[in-house]
């Protein structure tokens, strides 16, 4: 589930680029803007294109992380557990849940093949501090598109990203079964740790990829 999560959000995740805060879009503007402008750039870089793991982590990095909301997502991830977490636990999830994420994306980048994003319009009421942003993706050859629902809330910085919904399935939600197993198991701290291996891992590997490739 982790990888078709990745595998089918990676193209809007590494799509996102900075907004003026002058003139904050409507998160359906913001989402099909994004995506045009930045596809427009993948499309113009050869080494984006040819899957160059460091500047796509880059692109992520620089790019997408003032459009999420990382906090929220490690917390709904997390769940009941992390009511009892300290203060320095929180911090070690939320930025070994956001390595996770980015990293994930960054590979999922190479999946990119001219696939159409078409992001469907939102009626938005001035009220509204929470919304769900509803996109298909169609890829050539399928024969049905491909539904992926963003949720953001509105913050004094402007719409961030929450939740992630594929073909109807959470990706907070997918985390946070995976996450409960194991916090039961080998406690907050175990959590932490696990994190920690997988991305220390997901890093060895892709450096030793990169360097494989150089030779």
């Amino acid at each position: 589930m982790k990888k078709t999560f990745a595998l089918l959000c990676g193209v809007w995740l590494s799509c996102a680029v900075s907004v003026a805060r002058a003139d904050i879009p409507d998160p359906d503007v913001l989402i099909k803007s994004t995506v045009r402008e930045v596809l427009d750039i993948v499309r113009a870089d050869k080494e984006l294109r040819a899957g160059n793991q460091k500047k796509m982590l880059e692109l992520v990095d620089a790019k997408v992380l003032p459009h999420f909301n990382f906090e929220r997502m490690t917390k709904l991830a997390v769940g009941k557990a992390w009511r009892s977490a300290t203060p320095e636990q929180k911090k070690a999830l939320q930025s070994e849940f956001r390595i996770l994420l980015v990293r994930t994306y960054t590979k999922a980048f190479t999946s990119y093949r001219d696939q159409i994003i078409e992001v469907k319009p939102l009626k938005l009421d001035a009220a509204m501090d929470e919304v769900t942003v509803k996109t298909e993706i169609i890829k050539p050859g399928a024969q049905q598109p491909i539904l992926v629902d963003y949720d953001l809330e509105k913050t004094p910085d402007g719409w961030k990203v929450f939740d992630l919904t594929v073909e109807g399935v959470s990706l907070v939600t997918s985390y946070r079964g995976t996450f409960a197993d194991q916090v039961q198991q080998i406690g907050i701290d175990g959590l932490i740790k696990t994190l920690v291996d997988k991305n220390r891992t997901a890093a060895t590997n892709a450096a030793s990829a990169e360097k494989a490739e150089s030779k």
